[in-house]
């Protein structure tokens, strides 16, 4: 057993027949801290990361669940966890080239996941709710094997991502898929800078509703410069939404529902849409078609910086402080 391990359980054990257990995580007499930096070893037990410490790890197995406490920072590359992973409040976790078994969940108000040649169970950004950080969810060539269910912050699964279950986003800045697969629903709701889905494949039924600033389908939007549209197996809905709607050289295995959006869609000739289109009362949608969109920023293509400038530190904390005792 690792000499961390072991004094970590001689003193949880006087600390307790003192009746003085301190806060501390479940089972802590299975578990290895880690401050620093490590290679490919097997951790027998499960992973803590304190508060406000940094731990990088190459090629390193973890048999058991993972926790990132407030502040903390996870790197992982080449590696595999059994268990569960979950990041606290302002806690980062970045891997990849690494296996989750378990299920990946960020903590209301944690930094951030970013997610590369990776490979997860489900994966939960909490709501915001009362704190300063309003998270993000960056997948480039990532699989998630569940669900992924986003409530705060920004989101962006691209280059290749496949959710074999459903995304449900609720809440966040913006939720934008491009080049990749949801095998499941996809839901965007009340985003304050809406959605973007290009290039990418949805075989489930597609809805957003109650987005602010905008939606785009498909290329030719105001919101990104993509190249192509998607494939939509099923239903798409694109309701009440404000900044715009633009729907262009897609694919609809069913029907396209538009309504309700000031102004009202734009919706190209170019798509294909198998079981019609469903739109406003001409006096409705003559009504909104007087409204005037809201010029909607374009997507920052370096929305990853906060990511990587967050890796470059943690790694540099990591290496400062030493190998770590696993």
């Amino acid at each position: 057993m690792p000499r961390r391990t072991v004094l970590l359980s001689l003193l949880t054990a006087g600390l307790t027949a003192a009746g003085l257990a301190a806060a501390a995580p479940a089972n802590a007499a299975l578990v290895t801290y880690c401050i620093g930096t490590g290679g490919a070893v097997t951790v027998p037990n499960d992973l803590y990361v304190p508060a406000g410490e940094s731990c990088a790890l190459t090629g390193t197995i973890i048999t058991g669940n993972v926790s990132v406490a407030a502040g903390a920072n996870l790197v992982i590359s080449g590696g595999r966890i059994s268990g569960d992973l979950n990041v606290a409040g302002n806690g980062y976790l970045d891997a990849s080239d690494t296996t989750v078994a378990g299920p990946v969940v960020l903590a209301a108000g944690g930094y951030g996941i970013y997610l590369r040649h990776a490979t997860t169970d489900t994966v939960t950004v909490r709501a915001k709710g009362s704190t300063t950080i309003d998270s993000f969810l960056f997948a480039e060539n990532a699989t998630v094997t569940g669900n992924v269910v986003v409530n705060a912050g920004e989101v962006r699964l691209d280059d290749n991502t496949s959710v074999e279950g459903a995304v449900n986003s609720s809440g966040t800045y913006y939720t934008d898929v491009h080049d990749s697969f949801v095998d499941g629903a996809l839901s965007v709701l009340n985003s304050s800078t809406g959605s973007v889905i290009c290039g990418s494949s949805v075989r489930g039924k597609a809805t957003f509703a109650g987005n602010l600033g905008g939606v785009q389908l498909g290329p030719n939007g105001p919101l990104d410069s993509c190249a192509s549209g998607g494939f939509f197996g099923k239903d798409v809905s694109v309701t009440s939404t404000t900044g715009g709607v633009t729907v262009d050289d897609n694919i609809i295995d069913g029907a396209l529902t538009a309504t309700g959006n000031s102004p009202v869609a734009t919706i190209a000739p170019n798509n294909r849409i198998r079981r019609g289109v469903v739109t406003d009362p001409p006096a409705a949608a003559a009504a909104r078609s007087a409204a005037r969109a809201a010029v909607p920023a374009p997507r920052d293509d370096t929305d990853t910086d906060k990511a990587d400038s967050r890796r470059v530190t943690a790694v540099q904390e990591a290496k400062a402080a030493g190998p770590a005792d696993l």
